[in-house]
């Protein structure tokens, strides 16, 4: 099987990351309870995962990493811990259900949004958009650092500076950048930066993080056990305890670390340099062919993500997934969860067959892509 679904999850994970996952089975002790040696080694690959993505993005404290359940969990922490009754958001079209639902289900509390188109190549345009949708109760802007379906970038760099300007604060889902482009959280723009593990940092799925960069802390979604101030029914207010509650997810972080750490040794602009040939390989190969249908321009590294969505004309996109499927090609058709992305293009009503390559993909598997779609 050809796998080109990695915008979904990356497979195969590194070496690296199926030794940490076994590694932390068998230490199987729960860090941060108890004084016992096991506990101990516990909480050091905690602690030792903290570091790595602290130092991947540049934040200021190894504690102001989150471990969460992925990425969709580090976006409810703050959306439903920030936002009160009257507050107003802004976001870009081309958002994933992981923000669009929240905000869906937070306007029975009074809370409101307004969406800012995104011109792809435009950032001059989409920032003057996102200004325009700013209000008197604007408290945050929300968006996606690339779209999932269509790979087009956002620049949230320029979006961080206008929220700061406008006493916002900057909360961005980097499902799809992280470990795929550089991120970096020491120039204080990016207050909250929400992750998915298993993705471009190639660790286990069930696991995402939130980075917290900013001195406003989200309410608290959940509130329980932390290992630290034992006596008060109080959930503790500093970090991450306020924001971890139960016993954390030791095998799957430790994958989460051993993946960063791969992606640290091999550099995020490679990763991105080799994915970006194997893609553009594709795009052309795929505007040759008169019934493939393309949304946008030949990805480039200034205004896109490593990934390509098209359809075959008079084909939906499941039907012609399928028929990959049959061939030893996994791709993800459909909808992406992202139904204001797939209204953007046109395509809510056929969907899209995403390709998404990783590091481990070849030349020859996006070749052997383009022939079978030759075929059909």
């Amino acid at each position: 099987m050809i796998y080109l679904d990695n915008a979904a999850t990356t497979s195969p994970k590194p070496f690296a990351v199926r030794k940490a996952v076994s590694e932390a089975m068998q230490l199987s002790a729960n860090p941060g309870r108890s004084g016992h040696d096991l506990s101990l080694k516990a909480s050091e690959e905690i602690y030792r995962a903290r570091k790595t993505a602290a130092a991947l993005f540049q934040a200021d404290s190894p504690m102001k990493v989150i471990f969460t359940l992925n990425c969709t969990t580090a976006l409810n922490l703050v959306l439903k811990g920030l936002l009160k009754n009257g507050d107003h958001v802004v976001v870009s079209d081309l958002e994933h259900n992981a923000v669009m639902r929240p905000l869906h289900k937070l306007r029975d509390k009074g809370i409101t949004y307004s969406i800012a188109e995104v011109i792809a190549g435009d950032n001059d345009t989409t920032v003057d958009h996102f200004r325009q949708a700013i209000n008197a109760r604007t408290k945050l802007i929300v968006c996606t650092h690339a779209s999932n379906v269509w790979g087009i970038r956002l620049p949230v760099e320029r979006l961080a500076a206008l929220a700061h300007e406008y006493g916002l604060l900057m909360v961005v889902d980097a499902a799809q950048t992280a470990g795929v482009l550089p991120i970096d959280l020491s120039d204080n723009r990016i207050d909250f930066l929400c992750m998915a593990g298993h993705k471009g940092l190639y660790g286990p799925m069930g696991t995402g993080m939130l980075i917290v960069n900013s001195d406003t802390l989200p309410d608290t979604l959940i509130e329980g056990g932390t290992g630290s101030h034992s006596l008060s029914l109080a959930q503790p207010e500093e970090l991450p305890d306020r924001l971890e509650s139960g016993t954390p997810n030791l095998s799957g972080i430790a994958g989460l670390r051993a993946g960063m750490a791969f992606v640290t040794q091999h550099r995020p602009d490679t990763i991105a340099r080799h994915e970006f040939m194997l893609v553009q390989r594709l795009y052309k190969g795929l505007a040759s062919h008169r019934r493939v249908q393309l949304y946008t321009d030949e990805p480039q590294p200034s205004d896109y993500v490593p990934l390509v969505s098209f359809n075959l004309k008079d084909t939906d996109s499941e039907t012609a997934a399928q028929a990959l499927n049959r061939q030893g090609i996994a791709v993800r058709a459909g909808w992406h969860c992202a139904p204001l992305a797939h209204r953007k293009m046109g395509t809510e009503d056929i969907g899209a067959i995403r390709i998404s390559p990783s590091f481990f993909t070849k030349p020859s598997d996006i070749d052997r892509l383009l022939q079978i779609l030759h075929r059909l």
